[in-house]
């Protein structure tokens, strides 16, 4: 089953079994930001100097990015600036809805609804099939791990965790001074094709740019 970026940090953020988001904050605004790698991948946006331009509205074949993308379209037409920082803050909680609901619509994970002390509605998604997450942690280990040589789609990824600091949800258990130098390795772009590395590299500095403010924030 193919799945978005978004959807892949998605994944790798919820606890399989009690369906809690891990590293909450940073996730959302990764899953956000996968979204908009992907659409830069796909060529249908551009981002420059940390402003987003539309370049193709034409459909992705994938419905929770081509909703994104009409989004995105109906918000840079209205918003001369188009910061990519702006559009993550504003968009950020829907990006995580829209890619949760698509999750639970391909049947990987579940939506339970719960009352805390009886009043307040608490979702929780835990896993309903594992095949996708377990097949992505796999490739993460061989890139990352294994020091296999990473595709394009791979390098994102990382680039997206790395990023928004996310190592521990990729890599439960493994310190994080042993794979952050891979990982930023990765990150660079160096084995993408010049298109991938420069969108790879736009977002890798929207999203240490929005992290660091989430940061601060929490301390």
């Amino acid at each position: 089953m193919s799945v978005t970026l978004g959807e892949e940090v998605m994944l790798l953020s919820l606890d399989d079994e009690s369906g809690v988001a891990k590293d909450r904050a940073s996730a959302g605004w990764a899953v956000a930001g996968g979204v908009l790698l992907e659409l830069a991948m796909r060529h249908r946006i551009q981002v420059t100097s940390g402003r987003v331009d539309i370049t193709d509205t034409s459909t992705t074949g994938d419905e929770l990015l081509d909703e994104r993308l009409r989004r995105l379209a109906d918000w840079v037409h209205r918003n001369r600036s188009g910061k990519i920082t702006d559009w993550l803050t504003k968009d950020q909680a829907t990006a995580v809805r829209a890619t949760v609901r698509s999750l639970c619509e391909r049947g990987l994970v579940v939506e339970e609804r719960h009352r805390t002390l009886g009043l307040f509605p608490v979702r929780r998604y835990p896993e309903a099939d594992g095949t996708v997450e377990r097949e992505l942690r796999d490739r993460l280990a061989r890139v990352v791990l294994q020091g296999a040589r990473p595709d394009n789609r791979t390098s994102a990824l990382v680039a997206l965790l790395h990023g928004a600091r996310l190592h521990g949800i990729a890599f439960p258990g493994v310190p994080r001074k042993e794979v952050d130098p891979r990982m930023a390795t990765i990150a660079e772009g160096q084995w993408a094709a010049d298109s991938v590395r420069r969108a790879i590299r736009d977002m890798q500095a929207t999203m240490a740019a929005v992290t660091a403010v989430t940061v601060i924030a929490c301390t």
